[in-house]
């Protein structure tokens, strides 16, 4: 008897096995295939790309619409290392967001100079440096208009500028390096919890959590602090061209008003943002009424951010207590 090649009762046991698992793969990659049409529309090619190249993420301030442009750049809260987990919920001068708009400004032919507009009370040593080294290379000159507060590594960034602006009340300075190391071995004792630690060195717990600081340890971070507290004092030096036993003086951690400042010759000028903008065209040699922009780093989506885990990540207590209790060096203004 001849079979019917279109009868699905003659096929092979395999078409069965093979419809199967079809069936119970198909809403795995539906899904897949959804999720991924979702993370392109939410997150846009921009935020896919902008880590691995300087995008133009620019947006027109003021003036004509092409040609020379003053680039306006954003230090703006605590500088932090990384990129800040975004969702506009934190306010934050993040390395990774903020050197990026550095090397887009200094790859851009049409920006002529950089206004770098500076809101912090400084922060973490390393992140602090590493825009600061961004800034020294980029090749264009920089103009510095300080807001409320430019201190400590708000400062310390600003020494990559070639003329420095204040607002007379601007709150600035405060030359310095801290490290808080909380110690609650007394509360500990107190709620009769005890913790034992086995290390392979006497100071590789250093700073530690449950017990005060031996005289030893103060005197180890102490030189730490003052080999950090140097290079500040260095580049300030080199900054505003002046002696540096004079910036040693100056360095004590106080912080200065814009006119104080002036006087002191910590910054080159008072003035507003006009006064800014006028500067840095003249020295990026920009005639008539210039460009402005501002660059800035694409915002993240929601979903970008669930899927990234960098949300989930942000809020767990643990790394939140990580972040506060760890030792670390910081330029940063502590009087606020």
């Amino acid at each position: 008897m001849q079979t019917n090649p279109t009868n699905p009762t003659n096929r092979s046991p395999w078409w069965a096995l093979g419809g199967t698992a079809f069936g119970f793969l198909l809403p795995f990659v539906g899904f897949g295939c959804i999720a991924a049409v979702c993370v392109m529309s939410f997150t846009g090619m921009s935020a896919l790309t902008y880590g691995g190249a300087p995008v133009d993420s620019s947006v027109h301030l003021s003036g004509p619409l092409s040609g020379p442009a003053v680039a306006v750049i954003d230090i703006n809260g605590e500088i932090v290392s990384g990129s800040s987990a975004s969702l506009g919920v934190s306010s934050l001068a993040s390395s990774g967001d903020i050197i990026p708009l550095v090397a887009q400004a200094a790859a851009n032919s049409d920006v002529k100079a950089i206004l770098l507009r500076i809101n912090s009370p400084g922060g973490s040593v390393v992140p602090s440096d590493e825009i600061y080294h961004a800034l020294k290379g980029c090749g264009k000159p920089i103009v510095v208009l300080m807001g409320e507060m430019t201190a400590s590594g708000g400062y310390y960034i600003s020494m990559a500028g070639q003329f420095l602006i204040a607002n007379p009340n601007t709150l600035t300075g405060s030359i310095g390096v801290i490290s808080s190391f909380p110690e609650a071995s007394e509360l500990m004792k107190n709620l009769g919890i005890t913790v034992s630690v086995i290390k392979s060195g006497k100071v590789k717990d250093i700073g530690s959590l449950y017990r005060p600081m031996t005289a030893e340890e103060m005197a180890l971070w102490q030189s730490v602090i003052d080999e950090t507290y140097e290079s500040f004092v260095q580049i300030v030096a080199e900054g505003r061209q002046m002696p540096v036993e004079k910036v040693r003086k100056l360095a004590d951690g106080s912080v200065y008003t814009g006119r104080q400042a002036l006087a002191l010759g910590m910054i080159d000028a008072l003035g507003y943002p006009e006064d800014a903008v006028a500067k840095a065209a003249e020295l990026g040699g920009i005639t008539g009424t210039p460009r402005v922009i501002l660059l800035a780093p694409p915002a993240a989506s929601l979903l970008s951010t669930l899927l990234s885990g960098r949300m989930n990540q942000s809020l767990l207590p643990d790394n939140f207590l990580d972040g506060l209790l760890a030792p670390k060096l910081e330029y940063r203004w502590t009087g606020q």
